[in-house]
């Protein structure tokens, strides 16, 4: 999930007698990555249905962009946090985002809504799940083979259809992506990162790609098989085949998480500043969509490759601004409230 520039969890904060650790700026690259996906992901959202390039960039998005953020988010979880630090730099601004988006939505573009703060709006449903899963997790990994229990979870969780209340089914469907981040170590991929880990990665990406756009299964379903949030009736699946696709989406997501892990930089690029801003650009995106979406018809009316491209480029630009100091100000300080 994106944090804050001073909102997630540094690892060189962990104590005054230790040496500090070198930042990770592989983690600040991959969600620099991540948040370009996830606005391009939302963009796209009313056209993509209209352009085969758009329809399996669509698929190849939801396949992985937030399971690697959540991923991310455990990774920077391994230090449990005080009840004060959860409900300050998570409970809080869950509820100001909420009323603001509920403001948004009804004195801008009077949409027929309620101040639902068991029912989060728009992407605000991560705050909500990233503190229950901070919640959960210290007492979840005594349980010896926690990780295969939370997917079970997360796969018989689809036959219950219980909406959008609490985010529970997103709460347990992601649950195990974001346990896999508190159990991992930069060090297991090591052996990998060379040049044959990197081609072979590629290659198998470059593979994804290939069937993406040749298989025809994926094409009778629909992406948000990827959402965690809809029960499989619900998808028009029973509960045998919701629960061997969701196993399949299971697969995929980890392989892709790592994959990726291998072919983005480790060094300290131009851009991975971005990675430590990613908070101001996961919020404020969603009010600009919103906006954009709800007023003009530009969004629902991209057909042409050309159309796709420019709509693509806006999406840059968007991450770009909204990563201006004075969006990251913003967030930082509803954050730190307490």
């Amino acid at each position: 999930m994106p944090l804050g520039q001073k909102g997630e969890i540094e690892l060189s904060n962990i104590g005054i007698a230790e040496k500090p650790k070198q930042r990770e700026y592989l983690f600040d690259n991959y969600k620099v990555f991540l948040i370009v996906l996830v606005v391009i992901g939302h963009f796209i959202e009313p056209s993509y249905d209209q352009n085969p390039y758009l329809h399996e960039l669509k698929w190849a998005i939801v396949a992985f962009h937030m399971p690697a953020f959540i991923f991310i988010s455990g990774y920077f979880s391994k230090k449990t946090p005080s009840l004060k630090k959860l409900l300050g730099s998570l409970v809080i601004p869950y509820f100001v985002y909420e009323l603001l988006y509920y403001l948004l939505y009804t004195l801008i573009l009077h949409k027929d809504t309620g101040l639902y703060f068991a029912r989060p709006k728009f992407s605000l449903w991560y705050l909500m799940a990233l503190f229950a899963w901070r919640i959960m997790a210290p007492v979840v990994r005594k349980i010896p083979g926690h990780l295969f229990l939370s997917i079970a979870a997360g796969l018989l969780i689809g036959i219950a259809d219980l909406g959008n209340f609490l985010s529970i089914p997103r709460i347990f469907y992601f649950f195990p992506f974001f346990l896999a981040g508190m159990n991992f170590e930069t060090e297991w991929l090591d052996r990998f990162r060379n040049k044959w880990g990197f081609l072979g990665a590629l290659g198998i990406l470059a593979g994804f790609t290939v069937f993406l756009f040749t298989d025809q299964y994926h094409d009778r379903l629909s992406p948000y098989i990827f959402y965690g949030r809809y029960s499989y009736y619900g998808m028009d699946m029973n509960n045998t085949e919701g629960i061997l696709v969701r196993m399949l989406c299971y697969l995929i997501s980890f392989l892709l998480i790592y994959l990726f892990m291998l072919v983005l930089p480790r060094e300290k690029k131009s851009y991975s500043y971005l990675g430590q801003r990613t908070m101001a650009i996961y919020i404020f995106h969603g009010m600009v969509y919103n906006c954009i979406k709800y007023k003009t018809e530009i969004l629902s009316s991209v057909r042409s490759s050309g159309q796709s491209l420019l709509l693509i480029l806006f999406c840059l630009f968007l991450v770009w601004l909204l990563s201006r100091k004075p969006f990251v100000r913003v967030t930082d300080k509803i954050s730190h409230l307490v």
